[in-house]
């Protein structure tokens, strides 16, 4: 835990430390749509055709001499001639301006950064409520199954180490198995001191190790018990699960009361099949007279 939260803090930083400003998106923009339009390679320098050592009046002229070729009058049948010819207007402005063109100048000699900050995507993609509900499941689902990860292989090693203190406790220190089953105690919790162990009693035979429950029940203690990693046991499925388990117990409709128990017909008729005439036993004709009378008896008591 504490690992993943100086993690959290160092990546927090580094983002702090390396987000870019509008202007820095700007370019980041330009870039892409000179690269897109005009070739790969393009630069500022290189669509004007001058060198990154040319001064503000080369740039100005340059960039007079470009706009002549790509002004939208001289190519009515290029569609994206307007698109261009605006794109030529920017760099030039970059360019001759001393703080702008320093800030070209870095990513010109460093190259544009492939991440570029949160704030440059979500200002382009604007990310709905649904997407960002949904990427953080996926994140969060994703950090819980590596923490399953973790408790799996934690419970293994618990585990592992129960079972042999109990075969140690059973067998003896040279771990020879003995035929039959034999009831011994186990220190799970780990503590040194007598005050502070948990014991807890486990049995163990000649092929496997058992907890012994207060009931006296026997669990089977291995690799097999240890819950293993899903992402049908994320938190989010786990959710959707739940609810959806509550909606069917719903809709399911309840079971009638005073319904007749079928075991009970069927003991029911046993006991008449079983019975002779004669033995000094109710036959059924008997059963049904007696109950008749035994029900008017109910029936005068309540008159009273």
């Amino acid at each position: 835990m504490r690992a993943f939260v100086l993690f959290a803090f160092l990546a927090a930083l580094v983002t702090a430390v390396l987000a870019w400003e509008a202007e820095d998106h700007e370019i980041f923009d330009l870039v892409s749509a000179i690269q897109g339009s005009e070739g790969k390679d393009t630069t500022f320098y290189s669509w004007l055709d001058v060198p990154s050592t040319a001064t503000t009046a080369e740039i100005a002229k340059a960039y007079r001499r470009k706009s002549m070729l790509l002004h939208p009058d001289k190519n009515p049948n290029d569609k994206t001639i307007h698109e261009r010819f605006a794109r030529l207007g920017v760099v030039s402005t970059i360019l001759r301006n001393k703080e702008s063109r320093d800030r070209y100048d870095f990513f010109y000699k460093n190259g544009v950064p492939t991440w570029r900050g949160t704030g440059y995507y979500y200002s382009r993609f604007r990310p709905g409520l649904g997407s960002v509900f949904v990427f953080l499941v996926l994140v969060t689902s994703g950090f819980h199954y590596v923490v399953q990860h973790i408790n799996y292989r934690s419970d293994l090693q618990r585990i592992h180490r129960f079972v042999k203190e109990a075969q140690l406790a059973a067998w003896g220190p040279k771990l020879i198995p003995v035929e039959g089953q034999r009831k011994v105690k186990v220190n799970v919790s780990g503590a040194d001191e007598d005050s502070r162990k948990r014991w807890l009693d486990m049995v163990v035979d000649a092929k496997n190790v058992y907890i012994l429950d207060p009931s006296g029940d026997m669990h089977l203690l291995d690799a097999s018990t240890a819950t293993r990693p899903a992402f049908t046991n994320t938190w989010f499925i786990a959710l959707v699960k739940s609810y959806y388990y509550k909606a069917v117990d719903r809709v399911s409709p309840p079971k009638e009361k005073g319904s007749p128990e079928p075991e009970d017909d069927d003991e029911e008729s046993s006991t008449t099949a079983s019975e002779a005439p004669g033995s000094g036993t109710v036959t059924p004709k008997e059963g049904r007279a007696g109950s008749s009378s035994g029900g008017k008896r109910k029936k005068a008591t309540r008159k009273r």
